[in-house]
């Protein structure tokens, strides 16, 4: 058998690669047309929404009644009557206890008494002094015994006095033998039992005690940084004094419900805490609001002002600034570092600086708009609606 050689190899080799550029020629034809670009991203884009607002300050603190009163004997004695259900509303001068009046009813005839005896003496005395008078005119006594006579007149006088006092505190001790409720609210608990013996020394153990309900203070704490803000925002000079309007909410509540009125603000700040008490009074007719409760307060912080108003999903995040994303008259997105204020009701927060009121906010696609990049803006809107702000 013959070897094949350099030049039959190199042969077969040009001939299989002309047969696949043949093939090739045939099969595949070249294309001159180029790739189209993607179109610009599609986001939607609204003015921000401008309205007038009010900014607001939110403290959390206490419903307390705006009394309370221990019920203590002024008088000695056993109790005779419990004339209240524990935890019931009672009104200002209702009896809630009576102790034993028949020694303080005995005392009082016994006053009375005294006092009509002194009344005769004083009479007799009187018209003593009076003929001895006439006598001494006359030469008929002595000027020493008409002068003692003028004296005993005196001391009738002076005893009267002191039996009209002893009647008076015979009649006061009498009236203290019913223990009264000295204003209108809702009782606690009582705290002694029929037939105990309760002492009138000022000491003596409480009976229960009254906390009115009509009216509430709500008491809380406003730091120096937020006492001092409040004293710059214009229009608010005179708004840490009294008879500010102000809105209250129970815990766990969504809205404002309560409306009310500030009216003490402390005369300085703490120095442990750096804070200062303040106390608003709220009205509580239908006894909704309970004594002891927790709350929040919001106390305007200045006058009304047009507020510049975006989603706070429109907001981002650069580090440690807040964005967000506008489109130019050029369809190109431009990042914007804003200053933000409170969050409002809907979803909304209100814009401080870095916004103008006719820029064009991106406030849907967001992930697809880039900063310095084209876009394709949609049309939408900014409306607020009903769900308040957390």
């Amino acid at each position: 058998m013959r070897a094949r050689g350099p030049i039959g190899v190199f042969t077969a080799v040009a001939l299989v690669a002309g047969a696949g550029a043949f093939f090739y020629s045939r099969n595949v034809v070249p294309s001159t047309a180029q790739t189209p670009a993607a179109p610009p991203p599609a986001v939607t884009v609204a003015a921000p929404l401008v309205q007038k607002l009010v900014d607001y300050d939110e403290f959390t603190g206490r419903f307390e009644p705006t009394a309370t009163v221990e019920i203590r004997p002024r008088v000695s004695g056993y109790i005779t009557e419990i004339n209240f259900t524990d935890g019931q509303v009672v009104e200002a001068g209702q009896t809630l206890f009576v102790i034993d009046q028949r020694p303080y009813e005995t005392a009082l005839a016994q006053a009375e008494a005294t006092l009509a005896g002194a009344r005769a003496q004083l009479t007799f005395a009187e018209a003593d002094a009076k003929r001895s008078q006439e006598l001494v005119r006359s030469s008929n006594i002595a000027v020493a015994t008409h002068e003692q006579r003028v004296q005993q007149r005196q001391a009738a006088d002076a005893n009267l006095r002191a039996a009209e006092a002893a009647l008076k505190r015979a009649r006061l001790d009498l009236d203290f033998t019913e223990v009264r409720s000295p204003l209108r609210g809702r009782v606690s608990n009582r705290r002694i039992d029929l037939g105990n013996l309760v002492t009138g020394d000022g000491a003596s153990t409480v009976l229960t005690n009254v906390v009115a309900q009509d009216n509430l203070y709500f008491t809380f704490d406003i730091s120096e940084g937020d006492l001092r803000a409040r004293r710059r925002a214009p229009g608010s000079a005179a708004r840490d004094g009294h008879g500010m309007k102000v809105d209250a909410r129970q815990d766990g509540e969504a809205s404002w419900t309560q409306s009310g009125v500030l009216d003490f603000l402390d005369n300085r700040l703490r120095p442990g805490s750096g804070t200062i008490r303040a106390r608003a009074t709220f009205p509580n007719p239908d006894g909704a609001l309970t004594p002891g409760q927790f709350g929040r307060i919001r106390l305007p912080r200045g006058d009304a002002y047009e507020a510049v108003l975006i989603p706070e999903s429109a907001v981002m995040n650069d580090q440690y600034n807040k964005v967000a994303l506008v489109v130019d008259d050029g369809n190109v997105v431009r990042q914007r570092q804003i200053k933000l204020g409170p969050a409002q009701r809907g979803g909304l927060i209100i814009v401080r600086e870095g916004l103008k009121a006719n820029e064009r906010v991106v406030i849907n696609g967001l992930m697809q708009a880039k900063p310095n990049q084209p876009v394709r803006p949609q049309p939408g809107s900014i409306e607020q609606n009903d769900v308040p702000a957390s």
